[in-house]
């Protein structure tokens, strides 16, 4: 028979030998286990080791009758636990090895010790297990208590920055020490600093053993949110930061103290005051409003979007107020008639908070004459608001992280100081969205970080115009009649023309009013006289907000002069051949057909009409735009704004006598003003028109970019404001063409902006150069 099986047969339980060996050479009787040095060591090297200043705050154990030590394999040279029980914690020895002088525990007896030469290695085999089922036997109920709690620790569940620091739910399920269907609740407490909630909450589930740090320093001793596992009464018990406490950051660990509050079952405020200030009252009464407006829809999405199994109770957790005091008498003492929690909701309502969120509010009061302070009347009331599973029922420690992750990524980001408000405890600015509308400057009333679940922002009030945002909507009217609301914009021509066809349409006729489902319902200038303004007619205005980082509303869509340019690329060979003869009539003709009513048609101009010139073929005429009647370059070469037309505020060219009547206003009807506004923007984007004509047949006389310059739509940005492309970031030069997205209006190299497509928000109604980010985008640009 081999020495193990005779070993086992006798199941000698020798007594166990210190493992150290630091002083006594490993042949006295072992005293106590560090679990951090990972041996057993008796009274001499225990005492010579840990004199050490590295080593004198180790968790050191006494060793008792019957004691089993962990085994040695399970835990590496770096602290890491090898192999993990049901419960995830370092397994007890089962044997021990006399040759190789390690504990082994089953697992790794048969995994690496069981093999080979090592298997008749002589062995005693530990029988602690039995002797602490006969050690419990004879323990009373309570003592059993106490020792389910000897091995409780806390950790740091979220920090002052409101991040949390459990890594996932397998890390907040091992850091608890339970198991992971366990169905627990959870208890937290609040209160102002100072009160004694740590020591509070050690008295009423540890039995005194210090949990939570307590300290008798000024400074709190609790910063951010703590949490333990209560083996007793199966309960997550949090400790949270005081109120009123020396803190920076006020306002991110008040609203951090609403979300411990909103996965709560069970809240105790604790108070040391001799009678119940105002701050309380206002505290839970803050919270109440707030749960109900922020977090009942967050907890509901999150049981949908986590899918879990045991639904977030939208009713907040019961409260229990610990009043104790120590000169004056506790609640209800002078009206033995009249329940406390009567009182509690008479001064609620004196105050016109309104604490409807919680399930229910309860008071317990204790006075202390002599210290100790008397926490068994609280833990009943505590015990017994555990077992009321009406409203809030117990879950597995998974979903109550869920929960509070779910909480912690909505509600998150720093609290700008203009936006705090200090008359609430718990102010909207907390939990909604910080965005400002750039018109009337109201705010968006959306929660927090609603734009990563694609949800708009949005305002409680309307909005006013303003001219720099130009934020007014026109949707079709007769849409609009008929129940549907179809916003339409003021472009160049129609969907349905072609782009040489709309562009001299709109050289005739104006910009157009395009619905989808009603075609072209407005031009500006389909009649000789009379035409009317399109809000008058065709269209609704309505006035949106304007949130940074958006686009504005109705643009500038006449792309007239850029869609000619366009054209003159495949163009301007043929019309470089051609006469200046023609050109010129071509000229005289468009521009009579774009100019203000107040102009004198270029066919009637013969003479200059102040020098009297006559003007040949080659000559060039020139219109006042204060008087409009024709000059040659030399009488109308100054420039000044002409406001009363519409020109300005950039100088334009006007006549010498009219240059001469500054300080006198043009006698001009206010309707004849008002009619010849619709005119004006053609001519502009006329005289762009022609400017960029004679640039494409002289070839040489503008440079190129001044004409696309002049001929940009408003929304583009300029040529001289791009040095790099959007997308690649590569540096334009000679050799590297700029090219607009015809969408968003930003300049692109032909790699990233070779895509081709609609953009009818912006005019281009046929396939036009588009970037890869438009492209993307679903729907019509």
């Amino acid at each position: 028979m081999s020495a193990h099986a005779q070993t086992a047969e006798k199941g000698l339980n020798t007594a166990l030998l210190c493992q150290e060996s630091y002083v006594c050479s490993g042949t006295d009787e072992a005293v106590f286990e560090c679990d951090e040095c990972g041996t057993l060591q008796c009274q001499r090297c225990e005492e010579e080791l840990h004199r050490q200043e590295r080593l004198r705050n180790h968790e050191r154990t006494r060793i008792r009758p019957g004691h089993v030590p962990y085994c040695d394999n399970c835990k590496g040279a770096n602290g890491n636990i090898m192999h993990n029980n049901a419960t995830g914690s370092r397994q007890r020895a089962a044997m021990r090895c006399q040759m190789c002088k390690i504990n082994l525990c089953v697992e790794c007896q048969k995994r690496m010790h069981a093999g080979g030469n090592k298997r008749k290695h002589p062995i005693t085999v530990y029988h602690g297990s039995k002797h602490q089922e006969e050690e419990e036997e004879g323990m009373d109920e309570e003592t059993k208590r106490r020792k389910m709690t000897e091995k409780v620790a806390s950790f740091l569940l979220v920090d002052e920055t409101e991040e949390i620091q459990v890594m996932n739910e397998e890390d907040f399920i091992k850091k608890l020490d339970c198991k992971p269907d366990q169905h627990l609740k959870v208890v937290s407490i609040f209160g102002n600093t100072g009160d004694g909630k740590s020591h509070t909450l050690n008295h009423t589930f540890f039995y005194g053993r210090e949990v939570f740090k307590t300290s008798p320093a000024q400074e709190s001793c609790t910063v951010g949110v703590w949490a333990a596992y209560d083996p007793v009464h199966k309960v997550v018990v949090i400790d949270t930061e005081g109120l009123l406490g020396a803190t920076v950051n006020v306002s991110q660990r008040t609203r951090l103290l609403l979300k411990v509050l909103a996965i709560s079952d069970l809240v105790i405020y604790r108070t040391h005051a001799d009678r119940l200030h105002n701050d309380l009252f206002k505290f839970l009464g803050d919270a109440s409003e707030a749960y109900l407006k922020h977090f009942t829809k967050e907890l509901k999405a999150t049981t949908a979007r986590c899918g879990l199994d045991v639904p977030l109770s939208t009713l907040g957790p019961a409260v229990i107020i610990f009043h104790e005091t120590v000169h004056t008498k506790l609640l209800g003492s002078d009206h033995p008639s009249e329940a406390p929690e009567k009182l509690i909701q008479d001064r609620f309502r004196k105050l016109s908070r309104f604490p409807e969120a919680f399930s229910s509010i309860h008071y317990k009061g204790t006075r202390t004459y002599n210290p100790p302070t008397d926490f068994s009347g609280l833990r009943i009331a505590v015990e017994y608001q555990l077992e009321n599973n009406t409203t809030r029922s117990p879950r597995q420690p998974g979903v109550i992280f869920k929960a509070l992750k779910a909480l912690s990524d909505r509600f998150s980001g720093e609290i700008p100081d203009d936006q705090m408000a200090h008359s609430s405890f718990f102010p909207d600015e907390y939990f909604t969205c910080s965005t400002v509308c750039l018109s009337c400057g109201c705010g968006c009333k959306n929660s927090m970080n609603h734009a990563k679940e694609g949800v708009p922002h949005e305002a409680k009030s309307r909005c006013r115009y303003s001219h720099q945002y130009d934020n007014r909507v026109y949707t079709c009217k007769a849409c609009y009649e008929r129940g549907k609301e179809v916003s339409v914009v003021p472009k160049t021509s129609a969907s349905t023309d072609s782009p040489w066809m709309g562009l001299a349409k709109y050289a005739w006729s104006g910009y157009v009013i395009e619905c989808p489902n009603c075609g072209v319902v407005y031009r500006s200038r389909q009649y000789w006289f009379g035409n009317q303004d399109p809000v008058d007619t065709v269209v609704r205005t309505e006035i949106e907000h304007v949130w940074p980082g958006t686009d504005g509303f109705l643009k500038d869509n006449n792309n007239a002069a850029q869609r000619l340019l366009d054209g003159m690329n495949f163009m301007a060979q043929s019309v470089s051949e051609l006469s200046l003869g023609p050109t010129k009539a071509v000229t005289s003709w468009l521009t009579d057909q774009i100019a203000p009513a107040y102009w004198r048609p270029n066919s009637q101009i013969l003479n200059c009409n102040k020098c009297g010139t006559s003007f040949k073929d080659n000559d060039t005429k020139h219109h006042c735009r204060a008087c409009g009647e024709g000059f040659c370059d030399g009488c109308s070469s100054k420039t000044r704004p002409v406001p009363e037309r519409g020109w300005g505020p950039a100088p334009v060219r006007v006549c010498d006598n009219c240059h001469d009547s500054r300080g006198i206003r043009l006698d001009v009807p206010e309707s004849q003003t008002e009619e010849e506004g619709g005119t004006l923007i053609a001519r502009k984007v006329g005289e762009a028109v022609q400017n960029t004509l004679g640039a494409v047949v002289t070839a040489i006389d503008i440079p190129l970019g001044l004409v696309k310059d002049a001929a940009r739509p408003a929304y583009w940005v300029p040529d001289h404001e791009i040095l790099h492309c959007h997308n690649c970031q590569k540096e334009f030069n000679i050799k590297l063409s700029k090219h607009h997205c015809r969408a968003c209006g930003q300049g692109f190299c032909d790699e990233c902006s070779n895509e081709r497509r609609a953009v009818p928000s912006r005019g281009w109604d046929h396939p036009v150069r588009v970037c890869f980010s438009c492209n993307k985008k679903p729907g019509d640009l």
